[in-house]
């Protein structure tokens, strides 16, 4: 009986550790969610600043609707996990891409992403890590454009889409799908003045360079965007696994209840049956005690 006493103790113990592990994942989780949001507006910012740009440029010099060579193959930037305990966040990325996802350049990010990749049989010629930090997303754009830019000068590919997660307080993950390349130059704000820019560059030399400048904001929005729905992901399975931690160790404490009580019980019971047979021993002498008692007083008597 003592012994399943210490083994419930030492496994209601493991659970509170496990428990404090799970807080801990969930509070970390949480800073990276908010400091994400935080410099999606600061991001967003910058974006509309490079629109507002383009659609000057645009008003000075109207290029081609399409600056696209449609000879190549068409491409796809997935955003998938870096770190476990995400639930499927990784799957729903895939299953979003569908068929394209044989039939485009893959340019995948996250390393769980890129081992489930493996496992559905997934091959993406460009990989990387995502970073454990915000800080480290602008680089990451960095080195995405410049490898996208080196196949679009080739002529490799003609279209390029993102793949990344939005998080929707009370709607969970939702997986968005964004048309970077090419771009629809009339979508972009024409000017709200007559004022022209002085312009040092030539239109066109002038409007790659911001395009350019836009990819790279909207890599760094999905990205961002990505980075927070994986780490509110994270979040929501470690709250579930909290609360299965807290019925488990609520139904060990019961158990351990139950058992100590037990135990109580059979100590009680052996207290008496030792009372019972030690006044059985000492029944006897002190029975003969009485008897003998009596009959030297009738002795006396007589």
């Amino acid at each position: 009986m003592t012994e399943r006493l210490a083994e419930i103790s030492a496994r209601i113990e493991g659970m509170r550790q496990l428990g404090a592990v799970v807080n801990a994942m969930r509070g970390i989780a949480a800073a990276r969610a908010q400091q994400a949001r935080r410099q999606l507006l600061a991001v967003d910012s910058y974006a509309a600043t490079i629109a507002a740009a383009i659609g000057r440029v645009v008003a000075l010099a109207p290029p081609p609707a399409s600056i696209a060579r449609a000879s190549g193959r068409p491409a796809l930037v997935l955003f998938c996990a870096e770190q476990g305990f995400a639930g499927a966040f990784s799957e729903r990325v895939f299953d979003a891409a569908g068929a394209d996802l044989s039939a485009s350049d893959l340019f995948l990010i996250g390393s769980r992403g890129a081992t489930l990749g493996a496992e559905r049989g997934v091959n993406a010629g460009w990989k990387s890590a995502m970073p454990a930090h915000t800080d480290g997303i602008p680089k990451l754009a960095d080195c995405i454009t410049e490898a996208l830019y080196g196949k679009i000068a080739t002529a490799e590919i003609d279209r390029l889409d993102a793949v990344f997660s939005q998080w929707r307080p009370g709607g969970g993950v939702h997986v968005e799908r964004r048309r970077l390349f090419p771009m629809d130059l009339s979508v972009f704000p024409p000017p709200r003045d007559r004022n022209c820019p002085l312009l040092n560059l030539p239109a066109t030399t002038l409007l790659s360079g911001l395009t350019a400048d836009y990819m790279h904001a909207q890599l760094c929005n999905a990205a961002l965007h990505a980075f927070a729905a994986e780490n509110e992901a994270r979040m929501e399975a470690m709250a579930s696994a909290r609360r299965q931690i807290e019925r488990q160790l609520a139904a060990l404490q019961a158990r351990q209840r139950l058992v100590r009580q037990d135990e109580i019980t059979a100590e009680i019971i052996e207290l008496a049956a030792g009372e019972t047979a030690m006044s059985d021993v000492f029944a006897a002498p002190r029975a003969a005690a009485r008897k003998a008692k009596r009959e030297g007083g009738e002795a006396d008597r007589g």
